[in-house]
């Protein structure tokens, strides 16, 4: 069995997206303390961030083929996702 990453930075975009989603299920049973909830919240901010993060240096590699007037690759361009 792999070892457990130790830090936010170290999950994968995946493994930081579920543990999220835990942390959103925990908080919304309302079975949490309220000194829990708090440390659940933060660690919650936390990968959210790192997801963002994740998601914008993703974002900036996508690049664009872009082709020539006879149908064929001809060089790439910036992904504009707009």
């Amino acid at each position: 069995m792999a070892a457990k990453p130790e830090t936010i930075a170290d999950l994968s975009f995946e493994d930081a997206l579920k543990r999220l989603e835990a942390i959103v299920h925990r908080l919304e049973s309302g079975d949490a303390s309220l000194d829990e909830s708090i440390q659940l919240y933060a660690e919650g901010d936390a990968l959210r961030g790192q997801c963002e993060a994740r998601l914008a240096s993703a974002q900036a590699r996508i690049e664009k083929i872009t082709l020539g007037a006879d149908g064929k690759p001809t060089g790439l361009q910036p992904f504009d996702a707009g």
